[in-house]
């Protein structure tokens, strides 16, 4: 039997990010060859990764990485919010955000194709990761913003929001602030106008209803249908809502003082759209050990 220095060992699990026994057992099969030994961790955290790859995943975080003038807010998911706060899972999200934006990639398979910096691609690290943490992690979504032609913005909001604005003049304090406000209130879009008319047309049609069991003439409900309708879009448009730091000013009267326009925003939230279950944290942690 090979014998397998310590050495070669610490190497690999640097190298890997795999657990001590499983670089040692790796270099066991391997007869020592760090390379070959490298190549079968990979192989074995892929089968490992596809085990997996049909459990939810709801929780993660949110990373935001630059490059110049290039922003990238990406989302990874796990299931379980304590590997979510694993500093092995942060560091490959961090990293992850950092790569979209230096090599400027838009979509996820993409990203998933590009060379990991410590070996093999991105999708391999993602595997190996699995094979680590002993859970479902995936990575969901992926924003990018190249903006040049005025101030713009990434904000996280802890690991749990991240928010991208580009404005149209303005600097980048204002930019800073529009992205926390985004980040607090939830806008659906900038202005009224970009609101999909079938969504306002929904809110019409109950608005409609509610009004019409006052009993109050047509003319009067139509009033009263329109004023709705009104105070709904501006409680949905960045433009219309209330400044966040100072609600006597709305965001639109914010930016006309400042001579500046939002060219667009996006805004991440941590499993959004994804059913979520109740837990169990004991049962859990049992799933783990039996992985």
């Amino acid at each position: 039997m090979t014998e397998i220095r310590a050495n070669l060992v610490k190497e690999l699990r640097e190298r890997t990010g795999a657990g001590m026994m499983e670089c040692k057992q790796a270099l066991v099969r391997t007869g020592g060859d760090l390379e070959a030994a490298i190549e079968d961790l990979r192989t074995s955290g892929m089968a490992k990764a596809d085990k997996k790859a049909g459990r939810q995943a709801a929780e993660g975080r949110i990373a935001a990485g630059r490059a110049g003038e290039t922003l990238a807010l990406v989302e990874v998911n796990c299931e379980t919010d304590f590997v979510g706060k694993d500093e092995h899972f942060a560091a490959f999200a961090d990293r992850l955000a950092e790569l979209a934006a230096a090599r400027g990639v838009t979509d996820v398979a993409a990203l998933a194709a590009l060379p990991w910096p410590d070996g093999g691609t991105v999708e391999d690290a993602r595997r190996l990761l699995v094979s680590r943490l002993g859970e479902n992690i995936s990575v969901r979504r992926l924003s990018l913003s190249r903006w040049s032609r005025g101030p713009h913005d990434v904000y996280l909001h802890g690991h749990r929001i991240g928010v991208l604005v580009e404005l149209t003049g303005g600097d980048e304090t204002l930019a800073h602030d529009i992205a926390m406000h985004v980040a607090a209130a939830r806008p659906v879009c900038v202005r009224a106008e970009d609101v999909p008319a079938e969504r306002v047309e929904a809110e019409r049609r109950i608005f409609s209803a509610q009004a019409a069991e006052s009993g109050k003439p047509p003319a009067i409900v139509q009033k009263m249908v329109e004023g709705r309708v009104h105070k709904f879009l501006a409680e949905i448009t960045l433009l219309g809502q209330p400044f966040v730091k100072d609600p006597q000013t709305s965001v639109g009267d914010l930016l006309r003082a400042r001579g500046a326009e939002v060219h667009a925003f996006v805004r991440l939230e941590l499993g959004e759209g994804l059913e979520r279950h109740a837990s169990d944290f004991a049962e859990d942690v049992r799933a783990q050990l039996r992985s």
